[in-house]
């Protein structure tokens, strides 16, 4: 085993490693309800029996519950020893089981929940994309969580990944990293090239044993610039060189669609997104039901942490979606849009604080302040699963109290620690004066909290 490898396997939960793998099934993680057991399906996309499948699995070998990540895949929560390998045969007899067994990427790329739908798209990125996948499968030592964003429509939003392969002018494909000054242009090539350089570069990155590709020096990141030209030295025209910095946040159109009834290049699309990255395997099987109404080809999952699924011509969706208004996210107003929250207690063993509970107060307290749309994170520990960048609020939990952190990351020193009642009233203040000002430590008040912080 080489030495990125070896040092991915020690990065592995020490319990997961004890229970062992199970064929099928990605490495179940250890939380506060149980295992946690990841589901990756190829390029985001679910049949109507495999989503059938998941809830199943969910209901008779979890406790009922998933969560939906920002990689638009699934977890299925609750799982034990004794159901863990019953659910594997589930989903592997379903075309859900995993793809490697080194520890690497289960799924390796990101794609648009409407990719090879969109008439605007200028590549083939489905087709890309399984290349890419089948690529990485050879590299050993590939990190469990790199991620390519494989995107064919340009001037989009891209979410954050290691590698970016995405459509230029005149037919072209950019190939680009992530760096700590934000997305860096690599080369510019055919995008049949494409897949070999992407390999090619993956490969480099896995041999320098970091984690992220935005954790590689300067040095580093023009070897791998150099990587990609070596394979290309003896071709003719020569791969061009990119060396500009760009940024992967830039304004431009959605990587996904926001929640809601629309047509987009022609197709009636209907999106729909899980309350806090939260949903039930019931909940599961009504929107089965429902794309089973509608005639939709798939159950698409995107990285706002739901559902895309397309309408057969002249179907009337709204009724539906309306339907599923208490269950999932159908407006794009909705202030659970704009709050990440983990599982917190008491699923997560690292949580002290009901976070979705306390995600969904807020969101009501928002609701009724009328206030402009606000990011909030809120997060059982310092880890910050559910969101490591920053937040215009962000809530991390310590000791059944919230310590308050503006316009910065889960990782950063808090202002002060205060229990949820608290933080609603600040927040409340925060429509006349504004965060900053609303959270601002009160030197006159009480002391509260391990950190002696004034409250």
């Amino acid at each position: 085993m080489s030495a990125p490898a070896r040092q991915h396997r020690r990065a592995l939960p020490e319990a997961s490693s004890r229970r062992g793998w199970c064929p099928g099934l990605a490495r179940p993680m250890p939380t506060g309800d149980g295992l946690l057991a990841r589901v990756h399906p190829p390029l985001g996309v679910l049949t109507c029996d495999q989503a059938r499948a998941v809830a199943e699995g969910a209901r008779r070998f979890g406790n009922g519950h998933m969560d939906f990540t920002a990689r638009a895949n699934l977890q299925i929560r609750g799982v034990s020893d004794t159901t863990r390998r019953p659910l594997a045969r589930l989903l592997e007899t379903a075309g859900l089981g995993d793809v490697r067994t080194d520890g690497g990427p289960q799924r390796l790329t990101l794609t648009s929940p409407l990719a090879g739908c969109d008439s605007t798209e200028r590549l083939d990125v489905p087709v890309l994309a399984h290349a890419i996948e089948a690529a990485g499968r050879a590299i050993p030592g590939l990190p469990a969580k790199t991620l390519v964003v494989v995107e064919g429509r340009p001037d989009v939003t891209l979410p954050d990944a290691d590698c970016f392969v995405a459509a230029s002018v005149a037919d072209t494909v950019v190939i680009a990293a992530a760096t700590t000054e934000g997305r860096r242009d690599f080369v510019t090539c055919g995008e049949h090239e494409a897949p070999p350089l992407v390999a090619a570069l993956l490969a480099a990155f896995a041999r320098t044993g970091h984690r992220r590709m935005r954790d590689l020096s300067d040095e580093e990141l023009e070897a791998l610039v150099e990587t990609l030209h070596a394979l290309r030295q003896a071709k003719d025209p020569p791969l061009k060189a990119d060396r500009r910095r760009g940024s992967n946040t830039r304004d431009g159109k959605p990587f996904a669609p926001n929640a809601g009834l629309r047509t987009i290049a022609g197709h009636h699309v209907i999106a729909i997104d899980a309350p806090f990255g939260r949903c039930s395997a019931a909940s599961l099987d009504r929107v089965v039901r429902m794309a089973d109404v509608i005639g939709a080809d798939a159950i698409r999952l995107s990285p706002t942490r739901g559902f895309v699924l397309r309408a057969a011509p002249g179907t009337d969706a709204a009724p539906l979606l309306a339907a599923l208004a208490d269950a999932f996210i159908v407006t794009p107003d909705d202030p659970r849009r704009g709050i990440d929250a983990c599982t917190g207690a008491p699923g997560c063993a690292s949580g002290s604080t009901p976070t979705l509970v306390d995600a969904a107060r807020l969101a009501d307290a928002l609701r009724s302040l009328e206030m402009p749309p606000l990011a909030v994170h809120v997060s059982g520990c310092a880890k910050g699963c559910a969101r490591p960048a920053p937040a215009d609020l962000t809530l991390v939990g310590r000791a059944g109290l919230y310590g308050a952190i503006i316009g910065r990351a889960p990782g950063d020193e808090p202002a002060l620690y205060l229990p949820i009642e608290a933080v609603l009233e600040r927040l409340g203040r925060a429509k006349t004066v504004g965060l900053a000002a609303a959270f601002a430590p009160d030197t006159d008040s009480m002391v509260c909290g391990r950190t002696r912080r004034p409250a």
